[in-house]
């Protein structure tokens, strides 16, 4: 009895050697007052503090990895978003909507699976200089920074300077509205096998001074899909194609991007061109200026188009706290009503109005 006891002790004391497991508990608080004017809504000016993001949204995050032996591991992600100014879950009242994945990595990549991030968010990532800021080009295109897609199966891995990735979602969206990109499909559906579908994939090239990136996203549509949306049947699809590419020149970046979009639930103007560059400069070890302008260009129509001018100064207190002040520029055409926030609904101009945003916030990550 003593030798089976101390042979079970011995195996108990080996696994939890062995397999050693890991948990880390994250997030990051951005809180900021923003200043609109020209707000038709409103008529006139609009001071807030947007729902959805500063310079960078508000999250909370669980990750965890437990080492399986032989270069293989288990892995999990749960991150859920919320609005800083009430403390409501983002992403349509989702728990965990940021992400929601369990998988496993290796030295050939990760599988995981769940709810996560298409591949045109992991390549738009090193050429985005402002990123999901409120000011950004996530106001010209929301679907951008809110790439996410439920019920998928995703593969990413690094070898040497490539990255190389692919997703599939088996039904990718089953909230109406509180994401900015929802679309209201129903999941998984066993009447029409491509209704709610998804696919992205990537193709990265990185170097300590350089970088490109190629990627392609399409959704499917379904019957029930939300209206702002407009893709009723799974025959209609929205894709996107992404190019581009980012340069260190000393200690400044600069970088460029667009992505062409081909949309079957818009009759009017299914086909766009979304232009971007932008620009990083350390002023110091603590002050960062950097900024970003975009144009969004409609083909085979008139009088749609949008351009954003974006600045920003970002004051590096600690490892954990930054302060920043950012300002955005919006200049729509006569049928175009673009805001230039994408910190939450309700700040459009009219059509054709000019608009002007500036934010003053702090972000704390721990």
């Amino acid at each position: 009895m003593k030798i089976a006891n101390l042979v079970t002790l011995t195996g108990l004391v080996f696994t939890s050697a062995v397999y050693a497991q890991s948990a880390t508990i994250y997030g990051m608080m951005d809180v900021g007052i923003e200043s609109l004017n020209n707000v038709a809504a409103a008529g006139g000016s609009l001071t807030r503090m947007p729902s959805n993001t500063g310079i960078i949204p508000s999250r909370l995050g669980f990750r965890g990895k437990e080492d399986l032996g032989g270069g293989l591991s288990a892995i999990y992600t749960l991150e859920m978003g919320f609005a800083p100014d009430t403390g409501a879950s983002g992403q349509g009242g989702r728990l965990f909507g940021r992400q929601s994945t369990v998988g496993f990595s290796g030295d050939w990549g990760a599988v995981t699976l769940g709810r996560q991030w298409t591949m045109l968010f992991w390549s738009v990532l090193d050429s985005d200089i402002v990123g999901p800021a409120v000011y950004g080009i996530g106001s010209l295109d929301n679907y951008i920074p809110n790439s996410r897609i439920d019920n998928s199966i995703a593969y990413k891995g690094k070898f040497g300077n490539v990255t190389v990735g692919g997703t599939y979602s088996l039904g990718r969206d089953t909230v109406t509205g509180g994401n900015p990109a929802a679309t209201g499909c129903a999941g998984e559906n066993g009447a029409d096998a491509q209704a709610c579908r998804e696919w992205s994939a990537m193709v990265k090239y990185d170097t300590p001074s350089w970088g490109a990136a190629l990627a392609y996203d399409a959704i499917n549509g379904g019957a029930g899909s939300w209206a702002a949306a407009n893709l009723t049947t799974s025959a209609q699809t929205d894709g996107r194609l992404m190019v581009n590419g980012y340069m260190k020149l000393s200690s400044m970046k600069v970088a460029a991007g667009l992505i062409r979009r081909n949309n079957d639930g818009s009759v009017i103007k299914p086909k766009s061109d979304l232009w971007y560059f932008g620009a990083s400069y350390p002023l110091t070890a603590a002050w960062t200026l950097d900024g970003t302008y975009a144009k969004l260009s409609y083909k085979d129509v008139s009088n749609y188009d949008a351009s954003l001018l974006a600045v920003r100064a970002l004051y590096k207190m600690s490892k954990h706290t930054t302060l920043y002040a950012q300002m955005g520029s919006i200049q729509n055409d006569s049928l175009s009503a673009v805001s230039v926030s994408g910190g939450a609904a309700g700040s459009n101009p009219v059509a054709g109005g000019s608009q002007t945003g500036m934010m003053f916030g702090v972000n704390h990550t721990f």
